[in-house]
């Protein structure tokens, strides 16, 4: 009673604040309302526009069940039952990067601790020791063109025997295809049209994350400063110059980096849009950031399990018959969740190699992602690093590939089963 009184008699005291208090709240309840009725609204399968996005993106708790209940409704329909990942070594190529971006720990500058370019040796090591694993991926990860900025990295290919990065790339790719049972995924960063082609000769699919469409991010002291290749245009181009040629793509975002929730409706859908145009885009990435020692974005906020949450369900609902995909080590220990928010992939697990984006956040052991996936209502099923819709198109790029998929694939599509 005597709590009562007191905020009577400040009210009375402080009119103008209980009138303003009084609006807020009713323009809370008139937001709280028009989500809910946009949730009671969605037609299944069918993509919601940019205004219901960037409502239900930032929905209240309340109604964080009732998103999450349309996207997985939404991934149920796409597909059912099943959650896929792709059981893959991690290769980095070369650490040497010419960009510099505020959240990275994976580029080094030549000299600098842990610089390093793998022979194609090294690069067989790890590849057989992951075929004896069952890994079906090879992913190859590397900075963009470093040899650009540095001559150290221009020294390095001349011994190696090749003009640039990418000519490595190429030469790499096409030593996994024929010497073993591994497919390549390169992650090269920006790519000509030729260079498009030419990769796709020799892996099956291909990646360049889109991060964000926000040009601010360029900006002294944001996360994309003084990284050339990270110019949302230049990045876009990419993409679409790969769904021209029918290339199997992933791309996506990456949350968290200084965007606001608008930018990340907006580059999920500058993502629609490209796949609209070109059926070329496999797989789309929602990615958080994750708070490192040593980078300058050191003491960056993380986006919340929340933040996360509501944006794959967006993703999902943007986009409700495209292969959306979360790290689950970067929503540990809580990563089942993703699948309640619309997932219907778990992207690149390794039982060998390390994440060398994100080296504090190992993956989960395949037997604790299979229950934890079970416990979720799905079957947890092996694919290669293209996905099965998708597998016609890149066998259809060189015999090569075309004998290697065949080889690797069931009738469904997904890695053969063991007889």
């Amino acid at each position: 009673m005597r709590e009562c009184r007191s905020n009577r008699l400040h009210y009375h005291a402080a009119p103008l604040y209980h009138s303003v208090n009084v609006a807020v709240m009713r323009k809370i309840s008139a937001r709280w309302e028009q989500q809910s009725d946009q949730l009671a609204e969605l037609c299944p399968g069918e993509a919601i526009s940019r205004e219901t996005a960037l409502s239900l993106i930032d929905c209240p708790d309340d109604l964080l069940p009732h998103l999450l209940g349309a996207a997985r409704a939404t991934k149920e329909r796409f597909k059912p039952g099943v959650i896929t990942y792709s059981r893959k070594v991690f290769i980095p190529l070369t650490n040497l990067c010419r960009d510099y971006c505020g959240y990275c720990t994976f580029r080094r500058d030549p000299g600098d601790p842990g610089a390093h370019t793998m022979t194609p040796d090294e690069v067989l090591v790890v590849v057989r020791a992951g075929e004896e694993l069952g890994c079906t991926e090879a992913l190859f990860s590397l900075g963009d063109k470093p040899e650009l900025l540095f001559s150290e990295m221009r020294e390095t290919l001349r011994h190696l025997g090749y003009k640039s990065t990418l000519q490595y790339l190429e030469a790499m790719c096409e030593l996994v295809l024929r010497e073993t049972n591994l497919l390549p995924h390169p992650n090269p960063g920006l790519l000509s049209a030729e260079w498009i082609e030419r990769l796709a000769a020799v892996s099956p699919s291909m990646g360049l994350m889109l991060e964000t469409t926000n040009t601010n991010l360029l900006a002294p002291g944001a996360a994309h400063h003084n990284a050339p290749d990270k110019v949302p245009a230049k990045r876009l181009k990419t993409i679409e110059d790969a769904g021209k040629r029918n290339v199997p793509f992933t791309t996506g975002l990456l949350i968290g980096i200084g965007e606001s929730l608008e930018d990340r409706v907006d580059t999920l859908l500058a993502i629609r849009s490209l796949h609209e145009s070109y059926g070329h885009i496999q797989e789309v990435i929602v990615q958080n950031f994750r708070m490192k020692p040593m980078i300058p974005m050191a003491n960056w906020p993380e986006p919340s399990q929340g933040e996360m949450l509501r944006t794959v369900a967006v993703a999902r609902l943007l986009m409700p018959t495209v292969n959306i995909q979360a790290p689950p080590n970067l929503s540990a220990p809580y990563y089942e969740e993703l699948i309640e928010a619309g997932i219907n992939d778990w992207g690149g697990v390794s039982p060998l190699t390390p994440d060398f984006i994100n080296p504090e956040a190992p993956w989960p052991h395949l037997e604790q992602l299979r229950l934890r996936t079970e416990w979720k209502g799905c079957e947890l099923r092996q694919r290669l690093p293209v996905y099965p819709e998708f597998i016609s198109a890149a066998a259809a790029k060189s015999d090569l590939l075309s004998k290697k998929l065949l080889g690797s694939a069931g009738d469904d599509g997904l890695v053969r089963r063991a007889a």
